[in-house]
């Protein structure tokens, strides 16, 4: 199973075309012999960047430069990275991003700026054949660990390579391990926890759906090193297919014995189960997470004692997410130093986000800890669309903050996110422009999280309703200015006193609003307006003199409010007007717009 590619041949401009053509031959003839004409694009790119007499070959999206010597090198390239997704090292250049400047390759730069580890196989292996996952590398690390280490060792090496929970809490995975086994039972648990429920993420489904043998041998590791002989994946039952791909994993590797008993002809046993969620948002806390396994209703409970202690039927229990132990198997066979080289001094590795909203490129991307926002949004998700200014960015889901443009260029980790008054989550990121409503959006996630709020502790239960009735007076143009006041002194109280992470967290999206866009909440109350025009009880539109009288908005409006004749201003009956936006969005000139004011002729 290959992924689409795009090869290029990069060379000097200058360069003898006759080589040119036949090294371009030549890679036909390797992607004929191959049968990838299908998943492969060849181009050739001529450049003044390239030195005299030099030629490179670039293979995207891996981003991967090599310097071409010998024809011999092409064939390496091909049955090492086209065909098994590994970089051929001896040709990789290493100083290639200079190379990305060109205009020519610009398109292809968002590639650069990502590295997979926890998605190394998604797309390139094929998740229904376990030996496909083994001739990447996969069961490799597991055996390194039955092998060659003792359990406390595989959890040196954990804690050595500064991995920090993907989850959201970024506590330390090797600490957390050492916990588990530094308490002594006659039964202890391994617990995966795959309840993704941020809107808008889909991190841990893209990683079970292909690649669940990563999770599965992850899982058996951690086993061994905090003496464990069960699993059990958590996981939405909204995921079907990532259900039914993790049971054909689970039936390959018992097969292989590769999960079961005595795995590997060793003293080493143990298997792994699925419990299916219903959809709880509070089951993504690892307490409520296990009462939900044990039969009861899923809500959290107050630590300590914490899981590595009294976890799952009152046994020591270890609870890691799906992109942390995705991570743990490539640790484990490429070792803790190389895992560390990555990322920042405090964040090692990589993080997968889930990039949506106002932006060109969006979907799972995959990013060294360090990299910027900026790098993020402009580099990798391409800007925003339609020519519209960045306004803010949310990352960490329902429980994260807004960081603005005076931020950008802060490097992602866990401890700058939380600075910030966000936080890394488990990889939600969502980008507004400037039609977006700071009010609005932070009320829809406030929304989401009294939904969702189990209802044990009465700081998450009423706290967060009685901050939702203000939001929604604010909205609907009824708040007062000491509704301001009241909503920090509310959101410090239950970020303070809540049971869980949920009602901790619940009021970030209404703190960082107010206090970056706090003049937006004074328009809502005082002007009683929506500048981005999107509270719908607080938004007129308003035709303007730039109107060229294509009567579209008058077509398209369900009401009637718009009149006039063509090639002449139309007008707009605000007593009519129900405020749903259609005409704004079919005026072909921008005419029409939520201020009195003509912006085209203020400018």
């Amino acid at each position: 199973m290959f992924h689409e590619r795009d090869l290029i041949l990069y060379h000097n401009i200058d360069l003898d075309p006759n080589t040119v053509e036949r090294t371009y031959q030549l890679i036909e003839t390797h992607i004929q012999s191959h049968a990838l004409e299908e998943t492969l694009r060849l181009s050739v790119i001529p450049s003044s960047r390239i030195e005299r007499e030099r030629m490179m070959l670039v293979v995207f999206p891996d981003a991967a430069l090599y310097e071409l010597i010998e024809d011999e090198d092409i064939k390496h390239i091909f049955d090492m990275h086209i065909l098994k997704n590994r970089f051929y090292e001896a040709r990789l250049v290493e100083d290639h991003e200079r190379y990305f400047n060109d205009t020519l390759l610009k398109p292809y730069a968002r590639f650069l700026k990502q590295k997979r580890i926890a998605l190394r196989n998604c797309g390139n292996i094929d998740f229904n054949d376990v030996e496909d996952y083994i001739a990447h590398d996969g069961y490799f690390g597991l055996a390194k660990a039955i092998f060659e280490m003792t359990p406390i060792e595989a959890i040196d090496l954990v804690r050595q390579s500064g991995l920090r929970g993907r989850g959201g809490g970024g506590f330390s995975t090797g600490q957390k391990w050492a916990f588990a086994y530094q308490n002594e039972a006659s039964e202890k648990f391994v617990v995966c926890n795959a309840d993704e429920g941020d809107p808008g993420a889909f991190m841990d489904r893209a990683i079970l759906e292909g690649d669940p043998h990563s999770v599965l041998e992850a899982m058996a590791i951690c086993g061994y090193a905090i003496g464990s002989s069960q699993g059990y994946i958590y996981i939405r039952a909204e995921y079907p297919t990532a259900v039914k791909r993790l049971n054909h994993a689970i039936g390959e590797a018992r097969k292989k014995n590769l999960l079961g008993q005595n795995i590997l002809k060793t003293d080493f046993s143990f298997d792994i189960e699925l419990r299916l969620g219903s959809g709880a948002f509070v089951c993504g806390e690892e307490t409520a997470l296990i009462q939900s396994i044990e039969g009861y209703r899923g809500m959290p409970k107050l630590k300590p004692p914490y899981p590595a202690a009294s976890g799952l039927w009152g046994k020591p229990t270890n609870v890691n997410n799906v992109e942390t132990f995705a991570n743990i198997p490539v640790i484990f066979t490429k070792g803790a130093a190389w895992f560390k080289s990555i990322g920042t001094k405090q964040s090692s590795g990589t993080k997968v986000f889930a990039l949506g909203g106002k932006i060109k490129n969006t979907g799972l991307i995959e990013v060294p800890m360090g990299t910027t926002l900026r790098e993020v949004i402009e580099d990798i998700g391409g800007g925003i669309p339609n020519r519209k200014k960045f306004k803010a960015v949310q990352t960490g889901g329902p429980s994260g903050g807004c960081i603005t443009i005076k931020d950008i260029d802060t490097g992602i980790d866990f401890d700058r996110l939380t600075a910030l008054g966000s936080m890394m989550g488990s990889g939600g990121m969502i980008v507004m422009d400037e039609d977006n409503c700071m009010v609005d959006v932070a009320r829809f996630y406030l929304e989401f999280t009294v939904e969702e709020s189990c209802g044990k502790c009465t700081p998450c239960r009423e706290g967060t309703k009685r901050m939702l009735d203000i939001m929604d007076r604010i909205c609907q143009g009824k708040g007062k200015l000491e509704d301001l006041d009241t909503l920090e002194e509310l959101g410090s109280m239950i970020k303070e006193t809540s049971l869980c992470g949920l009602g901790q967290t619940a009021p970030n999206p209404v703190l960082s609003t107010l206090k970056h866009f706090r003049d937006e909440y004074v328009a809502h109350v005082i002007d009683k307006e929506c500048p981005a025009g999107v509270c719908r009880e607080l938004t007129n539109f308003y035709i303007h003199d730039n109107c060229i009288g294509c009567t579209k908005c008058a077509t398209n409006c369900p009401v009637g409010a718009i009149k006039g004749w063509p090639r002449n201003v139309h007008e707009l009956d605000l007593d009519l007007c129900i405020r749903c936006g259609a005409c704004k969005q079919m005026c072909p000139v921008g005419a029409i717009t939520t201020s009195k004011i003509d912006r085209t002729e203020a400018n």
